[in-house]
């Protein structure tokens, strides 16, 4: 037989002596498993896998929460502009208006007479030509095409002010770049 380690005392009586063979027994059996554990390569993979499997997501829903945050800071950006211009575009469209006013009443007083009758002759004439145009369309066009066409002039209509300011912005752009060139 082999002798105990000199660190365990020896034991006094059988009963001591089982008990201290079973905790070997224990302990070399901890041991085995643990270096069996060691050794399966496949359920060491399996178990780092899932950890960064588990570390991934809890990246994966960080980002996804800062991209949620930074989103909702540039629309909340990108609506107090687009208020602002639209403040801009309606004030630049109220001048533009007032300008175009004050034009109109400049050109019609240095206007001679015999111009100005002409002018409300020819207006006179397009509004004929005009209505008569109208009807002619009423007799002529299909139905579909008519209800479409009515349904574009109430869209306009509805959305004066918004043609109107875009009418604006495209005179200012042109008289800008009329200046540049």
């Amino acid at each position: 037989m082999t002798q105990p380690p000199h660190d365990e005392p020896t034991a006094a009586d059988p009963e001591e002596l089982r008990e201290q063979v079973e905790q070997t027994r224990a302990e070399l059996g901890q041991t085995v498993e643990a270096l069996a554990a060691k050794a399966d390569v496949k359920a060491r993979t399996q178990e780092k896998a899932a950890e960064v499997k588990e570390q991934a997501a809890a990246k994966a829903t960080d980002v996804k929460e800062q991209a949620t945050a930074k989103a909702a800071e540039v629309k909340e950006q990108a609506t107090a502009k687009a208020a602002e211009l639209k403040e801009q575009t309606a004030l630049k469209a109220g001048e533009l208006k007032a300008k175009a006013a004050e034009l109109a009443h400049q050109a019609q007083d240095k206007l001679p007479d015999p111009v100005k009758e002409k002018a409300a002759l020819a207006a006179e004439q397009a509004r004929t030509k005009a209505g008569q145009a109208g009807q002619l369309w009423q007799d002529k066009a299909p139905e579909p095409v008519r209800q479409k066409t009515a349904q574009g002039a109430q869209l306009a209509r509805d959305n004066r002010k918004a043609l109107l300011v875009a009418t604006g912005v495209a005179v200012v752009a042109w008289l800008a770049f009329r200046r540049k060139g």
